[in-house]
C-alpha cells in the first residue's frame, strides 16, 4: 500500500507553478522545466525556488486565512443516521459522547493567517482526521474518502450528513504546516491535557520506557552504490537549477554513467574492476565541485542540499593518493554516528543492537501503567539509531516535566540506567528509575566471593574508605574519566596492605596496594542501593510490569507501522510517530470506555500445559 505523503509524481509540475506565483519568479522556467521537477522531493524543490527568487516563504506555507468554525454540536442529522448505523455505538462514537471536540482550532490558529488568504478547512478537523488516518494505516485519498463516506467520521468530527469533504492534498499541506511550525508534539500534548481534564491521566503515577529499531525509507546501498547514487543525485538536482549550464558542463559520457539508477547497472564482479569504476566515479565528483566553483552562480550551487550531501561522502568514502581519489579503507571511514548510508535520506544511520541490524532510526515510547487508568503514551522521541538509550533518558524526563506528566515511578530496561541518571532521577526530577543496573567490572566483584568496592564503607565527610578489614585510606585523590567525568580515588598504605590477611581477596600482585574508584557521592550512593535493591524480590515483582510496553511497540507495529518510515528525513518521521502515538491513546481510550478488557499475552496451546502443570 503507498502510504507516503509526498506529492505525486506529477504534481510537482504544478507546485512549481504555485510557488513561482508566490515567490515572484514566473518566467524564470520553461515547461520542460516543470516537467524536471518531479525528479525531486518537494521540500528541495520548495528550497531551490526560494533561493532563486532570492525571498523566503513565512512560517506557514501558502497564504490561508482561518474562519472559525463551530463543531461543538453534531448536526442532528448525523446523530439520527449515526445512531441508526449503529444502535450498539462504535468506537469513535463514543470518543465523541465521552470528550467532545478533540482538537480545538485556537491550537493551530497561529499557523494561518488572521483574515487574507483563501479560506482554510478547519486545523482541527485536518489534524484529527491525519490522526484517524494513522489509526487505521490509510492513504491520504482514502482518508479523505472515508471523511465523504464514513458516518462515524462524520460524527466524531461533527459535520454535516451532506459536508463534502475536501480535497486529500490538504492533509500534506497540515502536515507540512506543522513541520514548517516545529508544532508535532502540539498533537500529543493537547490530547493528553484533555485526558488529564477528564481524569484518565494523573502524574506522579508509574510509567514505563522503551526503544525499538524503525527502518528508513530507503535501499540499502554498498559504497560503490552510494557513492554513484550521490553523484546521481546530485546532478539530477542541478539539472532542475541550472540545465543549460549543467548540458555545457558535462562530458557525454556521463549521461550514460549516471542517467539510470545505480540498481539497474550490472556491477562489476572483479575487485579490481571495481575499484576503477569507484576511482573513476570519485574523480567525477571532484571535477563537478570544480566546475560548481567556476559558474557565475556558485554560491547559490554550493548551497544545495544534494551538492552539499555530495561534499559530505566525498569526504567520508575518498582521500587522493598522488592526485588520484581512492576509497577510504573501511577502518578509516567515520562512525556509524556520523557516516552517511543514502544520499537521500541523510539523517539515517546503520546500527546493531544485538541480533538485530537495520538502517534508519530509533523511537522511544513512554505510557502509564497505572492499574486503575488506561495505558497511554506520554512521551514519543525519534532519534538517530546510532544514539544510545542512556543518551534520552534526561530528555524524556525533562519533557514529561515540561508537560506535568512526571512520574512516581519509572520502569525502564538497564540501557536507560546509570549512576548519573538514577542520582538525577532523585534530586532533579523526583522520581525512582526503576531498572537493572550493569554490574561493577572488577574481577573482585565478578568472582563473588572477594572484595569488591560494595564491600568498603566509604566515609564522604571524612573523605576516606574503610575496608572490609578494617583498614582505612591513607589517600583521596580527586580524578576523572578520559571523557572529563570526576571521580575520586582512595588508596591505603602499603605497609597496611602487605601485611593483611586477606590480601588474595584484594589485588592481584604482590606490589601494589588496594585502590578503589569512586564516582560522585550523590551517584555512589545512587548506583549501590540500586544493585543491592535488584537482588531483592519486590524488586523483580515491580519490574516484571515493565514487560507490558513491548505489546504497546507490537500494537503500534502491527496497526501503524511503527517499526518503517513511511517518509524520509528525521523530522517527517518524527511525525509519523507522535500521530502513531495519538492513534493509540485514543483506540485506547475508546476501549477503557466500552470497558474491553485489555487482551492477555498469548501463548500456544502446548505451551499452556507447562503453565497449568
Amino acid at each position: 500500500m503507498a502510504r507516503s505523503i509526498a506529492p505525486p509524481i506529477g504534481r510537482n509540475e504544478s507546485l512549481a507553478e504555485q510557488f513561482m506565483v508566490e515567490y515572484g519568479v514566473v518566467g524564470k522556467f520553461s515547461l520542460a522545466l516543470h516537467r524536471k521537477m518531479s525528479i525531486l522531493g518537494f521540500g528541495q524543490l520548495r528550497w531551490i525556488l526560494c533561493h532563486l527568487s532570492r525571498s523566503y516563504p513565512t512560517k506557514g506555507g501558502n497564504p490561508m486565512s482561518l474562519h472559525p468554525q463551530d463543531f461543538s454540536v453534531v448536526p442532528d442529522d448525523t446523530t439520527r443516521v449515526a445512531r441508526a448505523a449503529f444502535p450498539k455505538g462504535n468506537p469513535y462514537m463514543t470518543l465523541r459522547d465521552k470528550l467532545g471536540v478533540i482538537y480545538e482550532e485556537h491550537t493551530f490558529a497561529p499557523f494561518f493567517g488572521s483574515s487574507r488568504g483563501r479560506p482554510a478547512e478547519s486545523p482541527g478537523c485536518l489534524a484529527l482526521v491525519n490522526v484517524l488516518q494513522f489509526a487505521e494505516d490509510l492513504t491520504d485519498r482514502q482518508a479523505a474518502d472515508a471523511v465523504r463516506g464514513r458516518i462515524d467520521w462524520k460524527y466524531l468530527l461533527g459535520l454535516e450528513l451532506t459536508d463534502p469533504g475536501f480535497d486529500y492534498t490538504l492533509l500534506y499541506e497540515f502536515r507540512n504546516r506543522l513541520l514548517e511550525n516545529e508544532a508535532e508534539q502540539k498533537l500529543l500534548d493537547e490530547l493528553l491535557k484533555l485526558l488529564q481534564g477528564h481524569k484518565l491521566l494523573k502524574s506522579r503515577g508509574r510509567q514505563r520506557t522503551d526503544s525499538t529499531h524503525v527502518l528508513a525509507a530507503i535501499r540499502s546501498l554498498h559504497r560503490l552504490e552510494l557513492v554513484g547514487e550521490t553523484m546521481r543525485h546530485a546532478l539530477n538536482s542541478l539539472a532542475v537549477v541550472v540545465p543549460d549550464w549543467l548540458r555545457a558542463q558535462v562530458p557525454v559520457e556521463w549521461f550514460d554513467r549516471y542517467g539510470p539508477p545505480f540498481s539497474d547497472w550490472r556491477l562489476p564482479r572483479s575487485d579490481v574492476k571495481r575499484e576503477a569504476l569507484a576511482e573513476t566515479i570519485g574523480q567525477d565528483g571532484f571535477d563537478l565541485w570544480e566546475m560548481i566553483g567556476r559558474s557565475p552562480q556558485a554560491e547559490l550551487l554550493h548551497r544545495i542540499p544534494a551538492v552539499q550531501t555530495l561534499r559530505q561522502v566525498w569526504l567520508q568514502q575518498y582521500y587522493v593518493d598522488e592526485g588520484k581519489p581512492r576509497l577510504r579503507p573501511p577502518e578509516s571511514t567515520p562512525p556509524s554516528r556520523k557516516r552517511l548510508i543514502s544520499p537521500y535520506d541523510t539523517d539515517a544511520r546503520f546500527s546493531v543492537r544485538r541480533s538485530v541490524k537495520w538502517q534508519g532510526y530509533r523511537v522511544h515510547v513512554t505510557e502509564t501503567c497505572d492499574e486503575d487508568q488506561p495505558l497511554l503514551i506520554t512521551n514519543v522521541e525519534t532519534t538517530t539509531s546510532a544514539s544510545l538509550d542512556l543518551e534520552w533518558t534526561d530528555t524524556i524526563h525533562q519533557h514529561l516535566k515540561d508537560k506535568e506528566l512526571l512520574p512516581k515511578d519509572h520502569l525502564v530496561d538497564t540501557g536507560y540506567v546509570d549512576a548519573r541518571a538514577l542520582a538525577e532521577g532523585r534530586s532533579v526530577y523526583g522520581l525512582d528509575l526503576i531498572g537493572p543496573t550493569k554490574p561493577n567490572p572488577s574481577w573482585q566483584t565478578r568472582r563473588g566471593d572477594q572484595y569488591g568496592i560494595a564491600n568498603f564503607v566509604v566515609d564522604w565527610e571524612k573523605k576516606q574508605a574503610t575496608c572490609p578489614q578494617g583498614q582505612v585510606s591513607s589517600g583521596w585523590y580527586p580524578s576523572q574519566t578520559p571523557y572529563g567525568e570526576p571521580l575520586i580515588v582512595a588508596k591505603w598504605a602499603m605497609p597496611v596492605c602487605r601485611a593483611c590477611p586477606a590480601r588474595a581477596q584484594c589485588v592481584c600482585g604482590s606490589a601494589m596496594p588496594r585502590a578503589i574508584t569512586l564516582l560522585p557521592k550523590d551517584q555512589h550512593i545512587a548506583l549501590q542501593q540500586a544493585r543491592q535493591r535488584q537482588t531483592t524480590a519486590k524488586f523483580k515483582k515491580t519490574y516484571a510490569q515493565r514487560a507490558g510496553v513491548e505489546g504497546t511497540i507490537s500494537q503500534g507495529t502491527q496497526v501503524c507501522g511503527l517499526r518503517r518510515s513511511r517518509y524520509r528525513g528525521m523530522a517527517k518521521t518524527r511525525l509519523q510517530h507522535v500521530f502513531t502515538a495519538v492513534a493509540i491513546n485514543l483506540k485506547r481510550v475508546a476501549a477503557w470506555f466500552e470497558e474491553t478488557p485489555r487482551a492477555q499475552t498469548r501463548i500456544s496451546r502446548f505451551a499452556a500445559l507447562a503453565v497449568a502443570a
